[in-house]
């Protein structure tokens, strides 16, 4: 007579993170191929080395407020399912469900996708046969590449390695985050120790200050003088990059109900990732305008300043060095995408507001459905090439997102002053303030100045509407 084991899938969360573990969340779902691209869109919007950086040290400054503010709001609510939970409770389930909908059909699904194929892009350095060029598939529009394979097998390693606990996910989030730290620490300082030179320097701030957009002209730096509207529009373009190149530092939210003592490790982990991944941002690009000549930097190619960098310092190996740091750095990011994202849509699905078997958590004490919906979903963005675009449609609707959770602090506060607050939102109200009126300021700009993007964004996230009447009048 034999007797079969059976598993149980596990019905509730089992704290099992650390301060550590979720300060690593914090900071890997924060650096991905950003930091190594987005100077040079920066440099050609605003020209001055000195604008430059003071776009990155704003987004770097806008973010921790962002951080601190939310830390109330993790405190307050101290289970899965991060801003869609904080949404639902400041306003109303509709709002909260719109940010969810947003959040599986395009804002992390597609950064998974994004972030896939920028591993896969680099991977080709190294393997050539893994590149675009390297197409094995070609039927109408359909176009397979071994790039696009090579992301969608890295998504679907992940998603396997979490779907077998929230402890080996987060274990290698932290391998990889501290590897992806001491690498651009070491990046920075070779930089400055072998790689910097005082004329470049020099050149590069005599018109640090002189708010401009640049252009090649016969192979030298042509500067177009911005003023009014334009120079407005030239900022919220920059600020566009280095904010998004900082977006995810609230993915520790969405997990919350796995990190041991919530109400004090989540508000710390988002405060001491944001300032370190801020600290490593500004003295990255310090160290491209000590290397760098702001001509390669704004016109590097493909946008890769950190591969030009790299060459600069290392020589004829900085390419490999780069690849390699790359693949790192996205393949964290993407862990830490996945880890966190699949919480969002089982807290969702315990609302009746997504497929009911994503609320399901499996012997792991994770939610394996909602893992691999999100797997399926990002591989089929992966497929059709669009990513990017999909990305560039909801960068408008991420910062409303934004908006809305930050003024959800001053709702709750008006309608639930006695709801229990462990910690409280750092230099409330001025500081949430603060952040509110960059944000919005700089929504409004890219309404104005980006439309084809932001209208179709906002497309999206209305489209939801419907949706959500038709889940809540449909059959239980």
């Amino acid at each position: 007579m034999t007797t079969e084991t059976v598993i149980k899938p596990v019905k509730e969360f089992v704290p099992r993170l650390g301060l550590l573990d979720a300060t690593m969340i914090v900071a890997g779902s924060m650096i991905g191929s950003g930091i190594f691209i987005v100077a040079a869109e920066v440099t050609r919007s605003v020209g001055g080395a000195g604008w430059m950086l003071a776009m990155w040290l704003l987004a770097g400054l806008v973010t921790v407020i962002a951080a601190v503010s939310y830390g109330e709001l993790a405190a307050m609510f101290p289970r899965a399912g991060g801003q869609y939970v904080y949404l639902r409770e400041a306003y109303n389930p509709l709002v909260g469900f719109l940010y969810g909908w947003s959040f599986f059909a395009v804002i992390q699904t597609g950064t998974i996708a994004a972030v896939g194929v920028a591993f896969a892009k680099f991977t080709a350095y190294l393997i050539p046969a893994f590149g675009d060029t390297n197409v094995l598939l070609e039927a109408g529009f359909f176009r397979l590449s071994a790039a696009q394979l090579v992301s969608i097998f890295v998504i679907v390693l992940l998603t396997y390695i979490n779907s077998r606990g929230v402890k080996d996910g987060a274990a290698l989030q932290t391998f990889l985050t501290i590897v992806k730290l001491v690498s651009l620490f070491g990046l920075i300082l070779c930089g400055f120790i072998w790689g910097a030179k005082v004329d470049v320097w020099n050149a590069n701030w005599q018109n640090a200050w002189k708010l401009s957009s640049l252009a090649l002209d016969g192979g030298q730096l042509s500067y177009t003088t911005l003023s009014g509207l334009g120079a407005f529009g030239a900022i919220a373009v920059a600020m566009k990059g280095t904010l998004f190149s900082s977006d995810s530092w609230h993915s520790i939210t969405s997990i919350a109900g796995e990190v041991k003592r919530p109400q004090r490790n989540i508000g710390l982990s988002l405060v001491l990732g944001t300032l370190v991944v801020t600290v490593i941002y500004v003295l990255t690009n310090l160290m491209y305008l000590a290397v760098v000549p702001l001509k390669n930097i704004a016109f590097a190619p493909s946008d890769r300043v950190g591969v030009v960098a790299a060459d600069y310092i290392f020589g004829s190996n900085g390419t490999i060095i780069m690849a390699i740091m790359v693949m790192i750095s996205t393949f964290g990011c993407n862990n830490g995408l996945i880890l966190s994202g699949a919480r969002v849509y089982y807290i969702m699905a315990k609302d009746g507001l997504f497929f009911q078997k994503a609320a399901r958590l499996n012997q792991n004490g994770v939610p394996g459905y909602s893992l691999w919906m999100q797997c399926l979903w990002a591989s089929i963005l992966c497929l059709t090439g669009e990513y990017n675009n999909l990305l560039a449609l909801v960068i408008f609707g991420v910062l409303i997102f934004y908006i809305l959770t930050i003024l959800g602090i001053y709702r709750l506060r008006r309608l639930q002053p006695d709801l229990p607050r462990p910690y409280r939102a750092l230099g409330y109200p001025f500081l949430p303030a603060v952040y509110v009126a960059i944000a919005l300021a700089l929504a409004v700009l890219l309404l104005f100045f980006e439309t084809r993007y932001t209208l179709p964004g906002l497309g999206i996230i209305v489209a939801g509407i419907p949706i959500y009447y038709w889940l809540i009048r449909r059959p239980k």
